[in-house]
């Protein structure tokens, strides 16, 4: 009984204490003219307003490098040079997204700090390009991955593909840079990147043809390449369309590396 009794006791003197204070609080603020009360709410209403704009506003930064292209170019292989440097004697078809947050191989060895990348090797399998649409709004470029010593047979496919990806409504509003890696160059056989783009445009061009006489109603792509009474060329596009050349397999990947550090600063 003592004890409950204590806890009365205490319990007053705080109920005491409490309404004192706000006794006291009560007349501060009926001493501070009301021209300072205004403001001082406007101010913090204003700020409150400025900081939900910012909250709705602010985009997250696009640091996401998406490697894509037909099953077979070896994207699987360029990632895992960017990454580890090394080919892992190969690869097999991927069947699940590679995703990786990492510094570039080649920059581990430099001295400073480098940012890591986020890279992500989209499986070309057509059931599983779709998966390409997920990762578009953190998308700073583009690697699409072209196989150069069996380009020929691939190259309707090819076409197709990176037509719908430079006709994709993220990839055309963000400007997406896009990058054409012709990889296997290292082969003798191979075909130069100058050959594989001419290619890629004229069928390009086709499919513009062809896809622009179909009912709007029946077209998936949701913006139309080039422009109307030209021939199709990769600088018509609103995005900018690089070409260059890559061995996954030897490792000569300098011209990867380096559009993703034009992209995603280090």
């Amino acid at each position: 009984m003592e004890g409950l009794e204590l806890l009365k006791e205490l319990a007053e003197q705080w109920k005491k204490q409490a309404e004192q204070w706000s006794s006291h609080a009560l007349q501060y603020f009926h001493q501070v003219p009301p021209e300072q009360i205004y403001a001082a709410i406007a101010v913090l209403l204003f700020t409150s307003f400025l900081l939900l704009l910012v909250r709705l506003f602010k985009r997250p930064k696009a640091n996401t490098i998406l490697l894509s292209g037909l099953s077979g170019s070896g994207k699987t292989v360029l990632f895992y040079q960017l990454r580890d440097g090394s080919s892992h004697q190969g690869t097999v078809t991927s069947m699940e997204p590679n995703d990786g947050y990492f510094v570039l191989h080649s920059e581990k060895s430099k001295g400073g700090k480098a940012n890591p990348v986020h890279l992500i090797d989209v499986p070309g399998h057509s059931r599983l390009r779709a998966q390409l649409d997920d990762f578009l709004p953190q998308a700073a470029g583009i690697v699409f991955v072209v196989d150069a010593l069996e380009f020929l047979p691939n190259c309707r496919a090819a076409s197709e593909y990176l037509y719908d990806i430079l006709t994709k409504a993220t990839v055309v509003r963000k400007k997406i840079p896009v990058l054409i890696l012709c990889n296997k160059t290292d082969k003798v056989t191979a075909h130069s990147k100058e050959f594989i783009r001419k290619q890629l445009e004229k069928e390009i061009e086709k499919l513009r043809a062809s896809r622009s006489a179909i009912s709007a109603a029946d077209i998936a792509n949701d913006f139309t390449l080039g422009v109307p009474g030209e021939v199709f060329s990769f600088s018509h596009c609103q995005n900018k369309v690089t070409v260059a050349e890559a061995s996954g397999l030897t490792g000569e990947i300098s011209q990867v590396e380096q559009f993703v550090r034009e992209h995603v600063k280090s």
